[in-house]
Formats: C-alpha cells, structure tokens, sequence
C-alpha cells in the first residue's frame, strides 16, 4: 500500500526537499510500539502524516491507542527504524578558496582551498538555523559538514575534495546504520527535541511515502 501525501513548501529553484516517510520502518515499529499512552496521531501525526499513519496502523489491524511514540516513530534512544529522513538536493558546486566566507555574515571562512555546494533544504523547511557550522549531511555516503548560516531554503555544504553531481541526493538526516546522520545528532547541535524536529521538518518539507 502507498499512500502519496501532499507537496508542501517549494524550496529553491523549483525543488523542494523531501522528509520521506518509510511504510516499511512505520510496519516494522507498529507491534514494538505496544504500551505506550501517547497521542500519536497528534500534530500531524508527529509531522509523519496522521492520516498515513492512521492508514497503516489500520492496515495492520493495529489501533492508535496505546502506542509510545518514540517507539512507533523510531525516535533517538528507541532502537527500532527512523520511520522519517530529510533529503535535499546539491543545485551546484563552486570553488570556495582560503579565507573566503559563506553565506549570511560569514560565520564560516574557509581555512583551505575546497569545494562547497549549494544544497535545497533551509529554515523554511525545517532546516534548523543552528545546524550552520554545527552538522553534517550525508553524500554518496561520505559525510561533509554544514558551513555559515541556513538560509530559507539553501544552505552551504563543504565538500573538501569529494567529485558531487548536480541533482546528488543529499541526506540532512536519516538511518544511522547506513552512516546517514541521526536525529540525535540534530538534537544536540540545536538544542530541540526530536519530536520538535520531526514535527516541523514534516509540516514544511515535501512529505512523500516510501514502500
């Protein structure tokens, strides 16, 4: 069963980052998710889409009642599939030389000659201002960190070295067994819970379903 869910905000260029929702992780949760007292239908479902969630659960023969969330969701410290990723895309590369800054007030300067990207995911998206000089994404499966401040719907990516493709799928946050950086490293760098991020990444992201 799929169940595509609405675009939401555009983002640059035409193209908007993706928070994917996993029916897979959400099916393999569901039963662990058993004990809990959390309104998981709550806030758009915890921004992963009620209705979907709802859909899935029923599927299952499952009721909404009587779930933990962080389990259903696979939150950080719950040992079970992130059900939600974000996924971004690099619009292009440029040379970035020793002692040039990026972006708003240049809080980066760049220490070495490298590369950096220009990446589709900003604050308007839920791309958290204090990830700037705080995060990493994940690229073809190498790590590059954020660099100066989020924008609305851009930030800087540096990718030293590393050959990136325009239109290369950039992973902002996912499934740590597959290297892709974890909610809990977002909740540290900002400071927010990760039901906070969730939430908000999936309210302004283009939310769409995986299989």
């Amino acid at each position: 069963m799929t169940f595509t869910l609405p675009a939401r905000t555009p983002g640059a260029g035409g193209v908007a980052p993706v928070a994917l929702v996993s029916e897979a992780a959400l099916r393999h949760n569901a039963p662990r998710a058993v004990g809990g007292d959390d309104d998981v239908l709550a806030a758009d479902g915890w921004g992963h889409g009620a209705r979907w969630v709802a859909s899935v659960l029923s599927d299952l023969g499952m009721d909404a009642e009587g779930l933990d969330a962080a389990t259903l969701f696979g939150l950080p410290g719950s040992d079970v599939r992130p059900v939600l990723s974000l996924r971004g895309r690099a619009l292009g590369t440029k040379p970035l030389l020793r002692g040039e800054g990026v972006s708003y007030g240049y809080t980066h300067r760049a220490a070495r000659d490298s590369t950096v990207a220009l990446v589709t995911g900003g604050y308007a998206q839920g791309v958290v201002r204090s990830l700037g000089n705080a995060a990493t994404v994940a690229i073809d499966g190498r790590r590059h960190p954020i660099v100066g401040r989020v924008a609305m719907d851009v930030c800087v990516v540096d990718v030293g070295d590393a050959p990136v493709a325009r239109g290369a799928e950039v992973v902002f946050f996912g499934d740590p067994r597959r290297d892709e950086p974890s909610l809990a490293e977002w909740t540290d760098a900002t400071g927010w819970t990760a039901a906070e991020i969730v939430a908000a990444v999936g309210a302004r992201a283009d939310r769409r379903v995986s299989a």
